[in-house]
C-alpha cells in the first residue's frame, strides 16, 4: 500500500491534483485559498494564489482592483498617492489637491521646489525679477504691486539717491532739507561725526554738530571764554561789541550776579554799584 499524502486541511487526496506547501504541510488550492489567501480591500473577495496581489499600508489588492478613485486609471505600475484613504494618480491628484504656478499656469507637482507669497504659488524657476529676469530662489526681494524685484534692481529702479555717496537708500536714511543721506553719509562738515540722532546746527546749508558750530562761528563769552551758541534754551547777555552767558556776566570784583541789576564798564570790566562806589 502506497503512503498517503493527503491535503493537511480537508485530508482529502492530493495524488494527481495541485497543491501549495505552507507552513510545511500540503494544501489542496481551494484550502489554500481559503486559510491563507488575504481579502481584496477593494472588492472584498480573496485574492487567490494565481492572483497578482497588491499591498499598500496593510491594505491587500487584485492588480484590477487597485485603481484611481477619480479616473478608474489602474495604479499597479503608476506613481500614486493617498487622499483620505482614497487612491488618486498623480494627475488626479494634482488637478484636485496641488497648486498651479501663477506664472506659468501650471501645475506645482508634489515635491518638486516651489515658492508661495501673498497667497499665491509659483515654479522656483517661474518666481523671477520683473527687471533682470533671474530666478529669485531664496534671495531676499521687495514687491511693488503685483511685480518682484531682487534687492539690487529695485534699488537701481525706485530706491532714492544719498546726497553725498549717490549711492541707493534700500531703507531707512535722513532726509536733510528735502534731501536723503545714509545715516552713516550725514556727518558734521568739520569733525565728521554722524549727526543722526543728536542736535545739529547749519551754516551756509552744511550741518555741524553743536560743538564745531560753536567753536567755529559762535562768539565767545568775555568771562569764560567759551562759545555762545543759545542751543538748549540757554540765555546770554550783549553789551556793546561783548557777550556774556548769563551765569557768567558777574561783577569783575565781587563776583555777584549782575543779570537785571545796573553794571558799570570800566575799561574791560563790569563793576556792580558798590564795587563802582568803592573805587
Amino acid at each position: 500500500m502506497s503512503e498517503r499524502f493527503d491535503c493537511d486541511n480537508c485530508k482529502e487526496s492530493l495524488y494527481g491534483r495541485k497543491y501549495i506547501q505552507a507552513e510545511d504541510n500540503p494544501y489542496c488550492i481551494p484550502c489554500y485559498d481559503s486559510l491563507f489567501a488575504n481579502t481584496c480591500d477593494e472588492c472584498k473577495e480573496l485574492i487567490g494564489h494565481d492572483s497578482r496581489e497588491l499591498f499598500y499600508e496593510d491594505r491587500h489588492y487584485h492588480e484590477h482592483c487597485f485603481r484611481c478613485f477619480r479616473c478608474d486609471r489602474s495604479l499597479a505600475d503608476e506613481p500614486f498617492t493617498s487622499q483620505d484613504d482614497a487612491l488618486l494618480c498623480n494627475d488626479c491628484y494634482c488637478n484636485e489637491f496641488s497648486s498651479k504656478c501663477v506664472a506659468c499656469d501650471k501645475t506645482v507637482m508634489p515635491g518638486t521646489r516651489k515658492l508661495e507669497y501673498a497667497g499665491s504659488t509659483w515654479h522656483e524657476d517661474c518666481f523671477i525679477c520683473n527687471s533682470c529676469q533671474q530666478p529669485i530662489g531664496s534671495k531676499s526681494f521687495i514687491p511693488d504691486k503685483d511685480d518682484h524685484y531682487c534687492v539690487p534692481c529695485y534699488e537701481n529702479k525706485f530706491a532714492p539717491r544719498c546726497t553725498r555717496c549717490k549711492q541707493a537708500l534700500a531703507k531707512g536714511g535722513v532726509t536733510y532739507r528735502e534731501e536723503p543721506w545714509h545715516k552713516e553719509c550725514f556727518v558734521c562738515t568739520s569733525c565728521k561725526v554722524q549727526l543722526a540722532g543728536q542736535h545739529f546746527t547749519s551754516r551756509d546749508d552744511s550741518p555741524y554738530c553743536l560743538k564745531c558750530f560753536g567753536n567755529l562761528y559762535a562768539k565767545k563769552c568775555e568771562a569764560c571764554k567759551k562759545p555762545i551758541t543759545g542751543f538748549g534754551g540757554g540765555k546770554y547777555i550783549s553789551f556793546e561789541d561783548r557777550q556774556w552767558h548769563q551765569p557768567c556776566f558777574t561783577c569783575s570784583r565781587c563776583s555777584v550776579s549782575l543779570v537785571g541789576a545796573g553794571f558799570f564798564p570800566e575799561q574791560d570790566e563790569i563793576l556792580c554799584r558798590n564795587c563802582n562806589d568803592n573805587l
